[in-house]
C-alpha cells in the first residue's frame, strides 16, 4: 500500500537495533499499529556484507513502498540505498565519507549496546569508499541533524546534503536529543507528504 511505507532503520557504527533511537521508533510504530512496517536489521561490521544484507532486504520488499532512517553511518548506508534502490531517506547526523576515519579504529572494538568484539580492518576503508553516493534526487532527502554532535561535524552533512531538506538543531548531541517528538514528521516524509 502506497500509503504505509515500509521503514528500514539503519543503525550507526558499532551500533544494535538496541541503540535508544531504534527502540523509541520500534515502540512508535507498534503504537500506530505500523510494527509489520518496521525493519531493523543489525548490520554486519564488514561494509561489503553491510551492503548485501541491505540488498537481501530490498528485494524482499521489492514491489512495497521504503524509507530508510539511517543515524551516523548508517546514514552513509542509508544515501547508498536511497541511491540504488530509489527510496526515500532521512539521515540522522549522518556520517560523511566515514572512510577517512575508520584508521581511529582498527583492531578490536565493542559493540555499544551488545558488549560484542568486532575487528576493524583496514581494507573496511576502501569498502566504504565503494558505498559513497552523492544524492542525485534531493527531494528524496531530509537531513536532521544536531549542531551539539561531539562525534561528526555535523557541518559536513550540510555541505553534502545541501541540495536536500535541511533540519538543524541547535544544541544536541550525536544521539541526537528529542528523536522520539520527530516521528510523526518523519513518518509523513516517508510517505511522500
Amino acid at each position: 500500500m502506497k500509503d504505509r511505507p515500509h521503514i528500514i532503520y539503519l543503525h550507526g557504527f558499532l551500533s544494535s537495533p538496541l541503540s535508544q533511537k531504534a527502540q523509541e521508533m520500534a515502540a512508535w510504530m507498534k503504537q500506530q499499529g505500523l510494527q509489520d512496517y518496521f525493519h531493523c536489521p543489525q548490520l554486519p561490521m564488514d561494509p561489503d556484507a553491510a551492503g548485501v544484507l541491505l540488498q537481501g532486504l530490498f528485494f524482499k520488499l521489492v514491489h512495497e513502498d521504503i524509507c530508510i532512517v539511517g543515524s551516523s553511518l548508517g546514514g552513509f548506508f542509508a544515501t547508498w540505498a536511497a541511491e540504488t534502490f530509489a527510496c526515500r531517506a532521512v539521515l540522522i547526523n549522518p556520517a560523511v565519507q566515514p572512510y577517512t576515519r575508520i584508521n581511529e579504529y582498527l583492531g578490536p572494538q565493542r559493540n555499544y549496546q551488545t558488549g560484542e568484539i568486532h575487528m576493524i580492518d583496514a581494507c573496511f576503508s576502501e569498502q566504504l569508499k565503494a558505498f559513497e553516493r552523492l544524492p542525485s534526487q534531493p527531494e528524496r532527502y531530509w537531513l536532521l541533524t544536531q549542531t551539539g554532535d561531539e562525534v561528526l561535524d555535523y557541518q559536513l552533512g550540510v555541505n553534502y546534503y545541501s541540495a536536500c531538506r535541511q533540519t538543524i538543531i541547535e544544541g544536541g548531541d550525536h544521539g541526537f536529543v528529542d528523536f522520539v517528538q520527530w516521528l510523526p514528521e518523519i513518518w509523513g516524509f516517508a510517505q511522500g507528504k
